[in-house]
């Protein structure tokens, strides 16, 4: 239960599957405020489920807290990186996993959601009618995309479109992304694994998500329908509803997504540059 003193109070709902073609569930969540996120394993006999329990467990740590900051969210992604590296033989090592999702935090004492974002898992806005994919996902088909190399309907079905170009562990070092939202009462917040995402387009995800008001729901219907058309790959969907939002004054400016860069802080923007080369391969 969130505190009713929180910047965001939230309800939540969270659902996962190995799916139809996968006998282990690489996918690991985090559901407990002010914590929101989702870990995709990949590299194969089971140490992808470790590398992505691994960076759970870490944040984790902080689940109970009212909000974090940057620098707490940046320093967990450090101990994770870790954690990961320090995986024994034949229990991970080698292994690596993605990161996205959301946690609350306070930007001078104004609810806040600071999105992370490291690899191809997703995080989605649902907010006053206006449905948009706030992550921007680190693989090798986004980078043509945005270089104008391949078209983005092609792209969904690209051979390459599971290899991705930054992780936690996998020979990666590479630093998420973030990006600080407004937060407004009554934004839904999706975070999925690409096992759901590679399912569902962006109008089923949308349809899902306005049609089931309550949050669980949703999350269990978003997965059962990933599941029926196809499930091949592990899904996770966590569901996130802000049922009340602390502001100081009513906001008058705009409300687009603001990109932060860590450690710099919240006035940085984020250095555009994709890295050259697929640190690890996921998917089907």
């Amino acid at each position: 239960m969130t505190s009713p003193t929180a910047p965001i109070a939230v309800a939540c709902g969270a659902a996962t599957d190995a799916g139809l073609r996968r006998r282990i569930n690489e996918d690991s969540y985090i559901a407990a405020s002010p914590l929101f996120l989702v870990a995709d394993g990949m590299g194969g006999h089971n140490a992808g489920e470790i590398a992505s329990a691994a960076v759970i467990a870490e944040f984790a740590t902080l689940a109970g807290r009212e909000s974090l900051t940057i620098d707490e969210v940046q320093t967990a992604v450090t101990a994770s990186r870790r954690r990961v590296a320090m995986l024994p033989p034949g229990a991970g090592a080698g292994a690596g996993t993605t990161l996205a999702g959301v946690v609350i935090a306070d930007v001078d004492g104004e609810g806040y959601w600071l999105a992370i974002n490291l690899g191809d898992s997703r995080t989605y806005r649902l907010s006053e009618g206006r449905f948009e994919q706030v992550s921007v996902d680190h693989s090798v088909v986004q980078e043509l995309v945005d270089s104008g190399q391949l078209a983005a309907d092609a792209a969904e079905r690209d051979s390459r479109r599971n290899v991705i170009t930054r992780a936690i562990g996998a020979g990666s070092d590479s630093e998420p992304d973030y990006w600080l939202l407004p937060a407004e009462e009554g934004d839904r917040i999706l975070v999925c694994s690409d096992g759901l995402s590679g399912e569902l387009d962006r109008d089923a995800l949308h349809a899902i998500l306005l049609t089931e008001t309550d949050p669980q729901a949703a999350a269990t219907r978003l997965v059962h329908e990933a599941m029926v058309r196809g499930g091949r790959d592990n899904i996770t969907a966590l569901v996130v509803d802000a049922l009340s939002v602390r502001t100081r004054t009513n906001r008058t400016w705009e409300r687009d997504t603001v990109p932060v860069s860590a450690p710099a802080g919240p006035a940085a923007d984020i250095d555009g540059d994709t890295l050259p080369r697929a640190v690890a391969t996921g998917g089907f």
